[in-house]
């Protein structure tokens, strides 16, 4: 896993894990609140735990892309590679610490999670987002936010409907809307003013966590029998990551040649091995959250055994 801003792609690596902004439950505003399945885990642990979250399903957005990317160049052992550490992050890392957050609950509870975060997103963060690009002449930033706001707007009434007959059972669960896919090949940034990239940024992280999210709460709704529910889930999930992500991407110049897509894996996974992971364990056996310490030294151990595949791969391009 790796956790980069998209302001440092051109200018070096920076870890967000120490610093990463506060969210509720998927990106922007307060500190979210530990679920009862969580309230065993120290508030410091529980934000490392949720820091991990965000950190692991941006590494699985981020590394399908750079997989793309490498299929353009004709590479498919690097594109092999990142599909496969891709699938690491998402199906293991983050589905771990998502038990030890405590992330899914039942479907009622997971739907009021979800419509929690796209009122925030859908009125306050996209907005405030667009406004600020259009002051600073980032135009096409500031169309693409106001998109995704009404977006946001449209999957809360979804999940405020599907709400209403999971706990009523009156009406129904509405169908998902259809992702429109945008492909993102390597470029450079496209917008030009620091706080629009920095809210790229943020914007990046939380579509990845909310597709991530999305799709756990989709095995649950499944496994519980309730298959329009799921289907509403993926197909929400698909937006998130297909279609605003993707977006996002393309502004930010996320994608770069696959040698330089592999230096920032390299970076970032050595970094998150020898650095981020260990913190949160020494934190997490100080405070006696020895679950959590353990998740965290064994994903530091993961993470260096990416960092040397990725250098091994990029040895391999020159």
């Amino acid at each position: 896993m790796f956790r980069h801003s998209t302001r440092t792609l051109m200018v070096g690596l920076c870890a967000l894990a120490v610093a990463a902004p506060a969210t509720p439950a998927l990106a922007g505003g307060p500190q979210p609140v530990p679920p009862a399945a969580a309230r065993t885990l120290h508030t410091q642990t529980f934000a490392d735990v949720t820091t991990a979250m965000k950190g692991e399903a941006y590494a699985y957005a981020a590394y399908n892309l750079f997989a793309a990317e490498a299929d353009r160049q004709g590479l498919t052992a690097a594109a092999g590679l990142f599909r496969s550490t891709a699938q690491t992050e998402l199906n293991e890392h983050l589905r771990e610490a998502a038990a030890l957050a405590g992330t899914v609950g039942s479907n009622a509870a997971n739907l009021r999670q979800a419509i929690n975060g796209e009122t925030y997103e859908h009125q306050v963060m996209y907005r405030g987002f667009a406004d600020r690009a259009r002051a600073d002449g980032d135009l096409a930033a500031a169309k693409l936010f106001t998109e995704i706001a009404a977006d946001e707007g449209r999957h809360r009434d979804a999940f405020r409907a599907a709400l209403t007959a999971v706990t009523t059972g009156h009406g129904t669960v509405p169908a998902p809307s259809k992702a429109d896919m945008v492909p993102v090949p390597a470029g450079a940034a496209k917008v030009k003013a620091a706080r629009t990239k920095a809210n790229l940024d943020t914007a990046l992280h939380g579509e990845a966590l909310a597709h991530a999210k999305y799709m756990l709460f989709a095995a649950y709704a499944r496994k519980s029998g309730n298959t329009a529910l799921a289907r509403l889930w993926e197909g929400t999930a698909k937006v998130e990551l297909q279609e605003h992500l993707a977006g996002e991407a393309v502004l930010a110049g996320l994608v770069h040649t696959t040698k330089t897509n592999l230096r920032t894996a390299v970076t970032g996974e050595h970094n998150e091995a020898t650095t981020v992971y260990p913190q949160f364990a020494k934190r997490a056996t100080a405070l006696g959250d020895t679950a959590a310490a353990r998740y965290f030294r064994n994903t530091a151990a993961d993470e260096s055994q990416h960092a040397a595949a990725f250098q091994k791969a990029l040895n391999q391009l020159h």
